[in-house]
């Protein structure tokens, strides 16, 4: 397992139609590890691989703590363990729903209701499991342009290796690339009679999951943790 070049925390549905659809709109099943065909759907505005270009690599997810590199001294086998501990002390979260939205030029699931109760899980991710995380390179700095970033999505940055996090930190599942509003607006309305009747309601995170990236930057679900504290 430490063939992989970084590893993330994600929330991932549970099997089931839900996780099968949204898996075959992107094209990758992370649990499998293999492609998918896509669906050709009525309305689109270009072919569904390019539309899923960007969100395709990581599968159908929703971030918690964003990948990292592993820390020198530091194996998978140790990070398995700490995930695992730290999800029995984590209680499980449910909230209203699941909505379908645009969040800029991206189409994605957005969770429905107060959100605090998910954002102080994350949080607990983020920081129990941080001593696992290499420092971003220069290079990954530069990715996030921090000139472009608020002073505390900075200092999160230099702290915690990535800006949205704690107070900065917003729930999603990416279905697109980031597209012209034209598009977006179209491929909502493309995918809101497929993923509507799909939606969980209420929407319960009862799992984690550690995700690799393999070499070809395809992420792979590792492991799934139960919440049980």
């Amino acid at each position: 397992m430490d063939r992989f070049e970084r590893y993330a925390i994600y929330y991932a549905p549970e099997p089931g139609e839900f996780a099968d659809v949204a898996a075959a709109w992107l094209g990758w099943d992370a649990v499998a590890g293999h492609d998918l065909p896509q669906p050709d759907l009525p309305g689109l505005p270009g072919s569904p691989a390019d539309l899923t270009a960007s969100p395709r690599k990581y599968g159908f997810h929703g971030t918690v703590k964003p990948p990292f590199r592993l820390a020198c001294g530091r194996g998978f086998q140790g990070l398995h363990a700490a995930a695992a501990a730290l999800c029995a002390t984590l209680a499980p979260v449910t909230l209203d729903g699941l909505t379908l939205c645009r969040l800029g030029g991206f189409v994605a699931l957005i969770p429905e209701g107060d959100q605090t109760a998910l954002a102080a899980l994350a949080a607990d991710v983020v920081a129990g499991l941080d001593g696992y995380r290499a420092a971003p390179s220069e290079t990954e700095i530069a990715r996030r342009r921090p000139e472009c970033l608020n002073p505390r999505q900075r200092a999160y940055l230099a702290q915690w290796g990535y800006p949205y996090v704690m107070e900065e930190f917003q729930f999603h599942l990416t279905l697109t690339s980031d597209l012209p509003e034209p598009g977006a607006i179209a491929v909502a309305a493309a995918l809101a009679p497929v993923f509507t009747p799909l939606l969980p309601r209420p929407f319960r995170v009862n799992s984690l999951c550690l995700f690799g990236e393999a070499q070809d930057g395809r992420f792979h679900l590792l492991h799934r943790y139960m919440l049980t504290g």
